[in-house]
């Protein structure tokens, strides 16, 4: 056990003392920070500028005023020059494009038949704009070709909204399930990204001490089981204590940016964020403050502690596997052989998270790849936001520490023979003779 501590102690003192290490780990956040900014700047700066939009309306079905200037577009119009005249202008000027509304008092016809021409293809966002201003006026047109009412029409619609309650009378929202999905995705994502930065330099560790003959003196000394699992409880720390150190450079630099600067860092969200930020915004205070009881009734304690367990075993199966890499190639291009299978699972494990938990996080396919270990660390995570019966979480965590002593067992068998040969590459056949030695 001293022996182990030793090790344990030497590899995070290796590791936190390491100038690089030291340097990524305040210049991070900064540069965290400094993208979520320029990409806030530039996407507000791409809402705000506005296209120069030029048309020609042959048809009377359309006036001048149907085609107002908005937030995105300025409106041209070029009727009176005709349409190739009015190309021509376009394609030698600085307008986005020019929309063309042909000649038909047939709304059918007229729908079918509008053309959009541009040097580029247009965004997204421009053609869906101008379609929507297109179909309404042509829906209005349509309304009142038919004979229809159109103030009983829009008095006829009617929204449904319908309440989220389980079986034992609480309350949930479809808001609050947003919330679990971001918090189960997250997690998720978050423990993916700290088995492959942090696994990887186990990895490379082990290589780097096999190739200057190090390892020789050292396994003299200490058992290879014991060696191994210093160096991956040792990077563990290291990477936990870069991680704690992150969180709270992060929340100091966005704090003080937007209490000092004004500067809104969370403008590059999704739209999806975007989105759900405005349903806040527009909620009654009685619904706002139901919204916030609602996530403080979240397992938010439980969840904590779940998720770092989650982490460290995560972390402890993925690296021993690493180290068993490490401990059996020369160099770290000879490892690319290896890693398919390694990272296989962990693509699985985000594919099923965003596939399968957000739509069915009690379904089967969720539940099996919960409990399966090299994919629980993640898809258990996306799910325990929804709530998780208890004997799951007891039954994936035993399999997944199981199958963690499992693995080490295996890795230090190869580690035994892979940390002192050299010059010979491992392939599969020969890493399974190793274990059975």
């Amino acid at each position: 056990m001293d022996k182990l501590k030793l090790i344990i102690k030497r590899e995070f003192l290796a590791k936190v003392r390491n100038k690089s290490f030291i340097i990524m780990t305040f210049l991070s956040p900064i540069l965290i920070v400094a993208m979520m900014a320029l990409v806030g700047f530039l996407t507000k700066s791409s809402l705000e500028k506005k296209s120069i939009i030029a048309y020609v309306n042959e048809s009377k079905l359309f006036t001048e005023n149907d085609l107002p200037d908005n937030k995105l577009f300025d409106f041209e119009n070029l009727t009176a020059i005709g349409l190739e005249k009015a190309k021509a202008i376009v394609h030698s000027s600085g307008h986005e494009g020019l929309l063309y509304i042909p000649k038909s008092d047939s709304i059918e016809e007229v729908a079918n038949n509008i053309q959009f021409f541009s040097e580029e293809s247009p965004g997204m966002v421009t053609i869906s704009e101008l379609e929507s201003i297109l179909e309404k006026k042509l829906q209005q047109l349509k309304v009142h070709q038919l004979h229809i009412d159109a103030e009983k029409l829009k008095a006829s619609k009617v929204n449904v909204e319908i309440g989220l309650t389980n079986f034992s009378g609480e309350k949930s929202s479809k808001l609050i399930n947003g919330i679990k999905i971001a918090l189960g995705i997250g997690a998720g994502y978050l423990v993916m990204m700290f088995i492959i930065i942090y696994g990887a330099s186990v990895m490379r560790s082990v290589i780097e001490e096999k190739t200057s003959r190090i390892i020789e003196v050292i396994i003299s000394s200490v058992k290879p089981f014991q060696l191994m699992l210093g160096k991956i409880i040792g990077n563990a720390s290291a990477g936990l204590l870069q991680f704690f150190i992150w969180g709270i450079l992060m929340t100091i630099i966005l704090i003080g940016s937007a209490v000092f600067f004004d500067v809104d860092l969370m403008s590059s969200s999704m739209t999806a964020n975007a989105v759900g930020a405005q349903q806040v915004q527009n909620l009654p205070i009685s619904d706002t403050q139901f919204m916030i009881t609602e996530i403080l009734h979240l397992p938010l304690v439980s969840m904590f502690f779940l998720f770092i367990l989650y982490f460290l075993c995560g972390y402890l199966l993925y690296s021993s596997i690493y180290a068993a890499i490490g401990a059996a190639v020369d160099n770290e291009t000879d490892t690319q052989q290896f890693m398919l299978p390694v990272l296989m699972p962990l693509m699985i494990g985000v594919y099923v998270g965003f596939a399968t938990v957000i739509n069915d996080p009690h379904g089967m396919i969720s539940t099996v790849f919960s409990i399966i270990p090299f994919t629980s660390p993640i898809v258990m995570l996306m799910r325990i936001p929804f709530g998780v019966p208890t004997w799951q979480i007891i039954t994936s965590l035993s399999i997944l520490i199981l199958t963690f002593l499992g693995a080490v067992w295996i890795a230090a068998k190869i580690y035994r023979v892979g940390i002192l040969m050299y010059g010979k590459k491992a392939s599969y056949k020969e890493i399974f003779k190793w274990i059975k030695y």
